[in-house]
């Protein structure tokens, strides 16, 4: 028993103390314990770098963008000193760095916050423009922190001039065509924007799909299409255009099988109708006899207006400007019977008339190639308003801008150049034909954003890597 007893003593001597026990296990859970406060340290730390990294990006981005809009805003300070010289304001680039050709400028202390700045520099290599020239401008911007890498933005707009007659045919209110063979299409007669080389002629070979009809009104009648043939483009100011059942709005790429091509018809077209200014001056005449003006010289005339009938003709020679000071509501133009208006070859017309406009009989013969050569401005601003009825004899070439006028055209031959009225009516099956080149009409029109493009890649910015260094 005794030895039985010094054995079990041994034994339990053996044994650790349970305090020691207790350290071993205390040990090992510290041990997790420092794992997993390192896995929630790793984890934090990459939700913290995720967070900063997220907001670095965010705050890239917001820069990117006020950049952006900083590069739109030095083009806009740009068109502004275009569109002052062109209204013939002498200090319009007064601000501006020239070296005899070329402008610059440099806009800065933009405040985006947060030690955020931004700058924008704008070149314009031809601030003098003549003619229908579009002239280009480019905006570098830059928007960042302080002391650190800015984003930067680079852009390129092109301008051209405003026109009244940037589309074919439109109207305030509504477009229709009555004819079962009406069409519309479009063709350039000045395509190398050159008045001393000759005008290019009308003709099939030349034709292009850019006609256009348009019609600011929201009504679904805005622009009634019926059986007519749109090689081009149509436009509402909200609803869409109704096509007959033979009618056709389609361009060189629509399908054989689409005969109303949804990419050509919009249905958000908005547009400004200037009233006509009525030109001061002009010889005074009591009546308008046979002839009017003189070969290759530019005259100005006023006249109550002018009648013919019967067998009448008045032929036009050289640049005439006419002034027709028939009231709101009489005739300021009348021609029936046989009787016709003739323009003489390297001639032109431009009437400016409040009245009504008829010409009936054997029409207007313009035998110059260039609608333009023909000129009609409604300056009736009465509710009433007036109505300019045209027939052709031939082929009518002319354009008319009557914001408050009635236009009808009458005939089955061709009509070339471009209509704005109140109203737009042919009641025939002509085949209206747009001239491009009416769209840069007006050397001394305020100028618009003809094409924009941002410069992303190394090879659009090369040509201005000289540019905007060095200031």
């Amino acid at each position: 028993m005794i030895f039985r007893s010094a054995r079990s003593a041994s034994a339990r001597r053996a044994s650790p103390p349970r305090s020691v026990a207790r350290g071993r296990r205390r040990g090992a859970v510290l041990i997790v314990a420092l794992l997993l406060a390192a896995l929630i340290a790793v984890a934090l730390g990459s939700y913290l770098n995720l967070n900063l990294s997220s907001t670095r990006l965010a705050q890239r981005t917001f820069n990117g963008y006020a950049a952006l809009n900083l590069a739109e805003a030095g083009t806009e300070e740009a068109v502004w000193s275009f569109n002052r010289s062109a209204a013939g304001d002498s200090a319009a680039w007064n601000n501006w760095q020239s070296d005899g050709h070329a402008v610059w400028r440099k806009f800065t202390d933009f405040d985006f916050g947060a030690t955020t700045s931004g700058s924008v520099k704008v070149y314009v290599a031809s601030p003098v423009v003549a003619g229908n020239v579009q002239p280009k401008l480019v905006a570098q911007s830059s928007v960042g922190p302080n002391g650190s890498s800015p984003s930067t933005k680079m852009i390129e707009v092109t301008l051209r001039r405003r026109s009244f007659f940037a589309n074919g045919v439109v109207a305030k209110n509504s477009v229709v065509f009555n004819g079962a063979n009406a069409s519309v299409d479009s063709w350039n007669s000045d395509p190398d924007s050159n008045t001393a080389t000759p005008a290019v002629a009308y003709s099939s070979v030349v034709r292009t799909d850019h006609g256009s009809v348009a019609s600011t009104a929201f009504v679904n009648t805005a622009v009634l299409l019926n059986q007519a043939n749109v090689w081009g483009y149509v436009a509402t100011g909200g609803s869409a255009p109704q096509v007959g059942n033979n009618g056709t709005v389609r361009g060189a790429n629509t399908p054989a099988n689409v005969a109303v091509d949804p990419s050509r018809v919009s249905t958000d077209f908005n547009a400004s109708f200037a009233p006509v200014t009525v030109p001061d001056g002009g010889t005074p005449l009591a009546s308008i006899g046979a002839t009017l003006g003189t070969a290759h010289t530019a005259t100005s005339w006023r006249a109550p207006g002018i009648v013919l009938s019967g067998n009448d003709t008045l032929t036009i020679y050289g640049d005439v400007t006419l002034v027709l000071t028939a009231p709101s509501g009489a005739d300021a133009i009348s021609v029936t019977g046989r009787a016709s208006i003739n323009i003489a070859v390297d001639s032109s017309l431009t009437v400016y008339a409040e009245g009504d406009v008829k010409i009936a009989g054997n029409g207007l013969a313009n035998l110059n190639l260039q609608p333009i050569s023909c000129q009609i401005w409604g300056t009736n601003h009465s509710v009433a308003g007036q109505k300019i009825d045209l027939k052709g004899n031939g082929a009518l070439k002319a354009v008319v801008y009557a914001p408050e006028g009635d236009v009808t055209l009458n005939g089955n031959g061709d009509m070339m150049g471009s209509v704005v009225g109140r109203n737009v009516t042919f009641s025939g099956n002509a085949a209206f034909h747009y001239d491009e080149s009416l769209a840069n009409y007006g050397t001394g029109s305020p100028f618009k954003i003809a094409k924009w493009r941002e410069l992303t890649t190394e090879a659009d910015r090369a040509p201005y890597a000289g540019v905007f260094s060095g200031w």
